[in-house]
């Protein structure tokens, strides 16, 4: 969520912003409403203040006798109070009103962002590695998964519906294997592991600016609990409503979980394979950074998920997401895209975001640091892919394939895979 008081003092900015990500905000709806609640709060303490002169006066006049006098000031003490309690009511409605707009308002990119309208304008930053040159007849994951046995996409939707899918044998090792060599090359730099719930609520939903504007996106379980989308709702309200110790930033956080996701208006997009889908596995970072360590924080949690490709051997580049691109929560954001032969192309397969002090205004996340300033300060948030499991598994699928029909096995998942080196035709 924005700074209330730097909206109202930089309108004009956050209608440039607004304009570059191809959206909008009520700018007289904010001012209406934050004028209504400021003048409630002005008047209700220019009444309080009334009262508490004649609540004095009153015990004067019963002092010295003067009873008539004391009841009508007690009388007008009365209508005050009733006064008092309609205004706080006025206040709590437009204070309310106010939220929810502040609700649907995404983040201010950052200057450094580039302007662009939608992902074709994403610049790209580098590339790491070489696309492979087939001299034969190269499969889809789809088609050279079920092939091998591995994945089994008809019974996965005779089990749970359309976009999902099976794993089998060597196929549920991989998943299993990815999993683990993630956490282990994030650990390695300091991250610290957790293991959170795949259930959560309306308030850590909000935190991270899941809710209320993507609720369409959500998988509910009951009214107010929902599938999480992604790790990163649960790693960063982990210190909902908590002043950290600045000096033990920055935190460096990471957990596997199960993702789901509905999907909503993505209807024809990637259909085919393991690509997007309701339910994937994802290895996901978070950080928790000063303000002005957290664009430093960024690069190295883009470094960090680029080691995990590059360990692989996966071809990948890295995209600045433009202002018409950027996520809702984002200031700034990468994309690390791996290339997949099927697509001829290459298919995002990380983001990295840096989101300033947004998500820590909706969660209340605070540090204090006595050294650098007196009170505490907004801590900066940012989240990482590192990496989604299953589009890692179709890259190494259609990137490792060969002429013969089996998938050499990446060698630093070997170790991971029980010293399988090619996988082969399962019956």
């Amino acid at each position: 969520m924005l700074d209330i008081k730097y909206v109202r003092e930089n309108p004009d900015v956050i209608d440039e912003a607004m304009a570059s990500r191809n959206g909008s905000w009520d700018r007289d709806r904010f001012f209406e409403l934050d004028e209504a609640r400021r003048s409630a709060i002005a008047e209700v303490e220019k009444l309080q203040a009334a009262r508490n002169a004649a609540s004095k006066q009153i015990g004067l006049l019963m002092r010295d006798g003067k009873t008539e006098e004391a009841e009508a000031a007690k009388a007008e003490v009365a209508n005050d109070k009733e006064r008092i309690a309609a205004l706080e009511d006025e206040r709590a409605q437009a204070e309310g009103d106010l939220t929810d707009l502040m609700s649907h308002i995404p983040n201010i990119p950052d200057p450094s962002v580039p302007k662009g309208k939608d992902d074709t304008e994403n610049p790209e930053v580098r590339r790491w590695g070489t696309p492979r040159e087939f001299d034969f007849d190269a499969k889809a994951h789809w088609d050279l998964g079920p092939d091998l046995g591995i994945i089994d996409f008809e019974r996965g939707v005779k089990l749970a519906g359309s976009r999902f899918y099976l794993l089998g044998g060597m196929g549920a090792r991989m998943e299993r294997a990815l999993i683990n060599f993630f956490i282990d090359e994030h650990s390695k730099v300091g991250f610290k592991e957790w293991w959170p719930p795949v259930i959560t609520n309306h308030d850590t939903l909000y935190g991270t600016g899941q809710l209320p504007k993507f609720e369409e996106d959500l998988f509910h379980v009951e009214p107010d609990m929902y599938l999480i989308p992604t790790a990163e709702v649960m790693l960063t309200n982990i210190h909902r409503d908590e002043t950290l110790d600045g000096d033990k930033l920055p935190l460096l956080y990471t957990a596997f979980t199960p993702c789901f996701r509905e999907e909503a208006g993505s209807a024809g997009r990637d259909t085919r394979g393991i690509i997007r889908v309701h339910e994937f596995d994802k290895v996901e970072m978070v950080k928790f950074a000063k303000p002005e360590d957290s664009m430093n924080q960024l690069e190295s949690m883009v470094a960090e998920a680029e080691h995990n490709l590059q360990v692989l051997g996966l071809p990948y580049h890295v995209v600045t997401l433009c202002t018409g691109d950027l996520g809702f929560s984002a200031r700034k954001c990468y994309d690390l895209e791996v290339w997949l032969p099927s697509y001829n192309n290459y298919k995002e397969i990380s983001s990295c975001s840096n989101c300033w002090d947004f998500q820590a205004r909706r969660a209340n996340i605070r540090y204090r640091d006595p050294s650098e300033f007196k009170g505490t300060r907004y801590v900066h948030t940012l989240n990482g892919s590192g990496l989604a499991v299953g589009r890692t598994m179709a890259a190494i699928i259609e990137n490792y394939q060969n002429a013969d029909g089996t998938v050499t096995v990446p060698e630093a998942l070997v170790p991971y895979m029980g010293g399988v080196e090619v996988i082969k035709p399962e019956d």
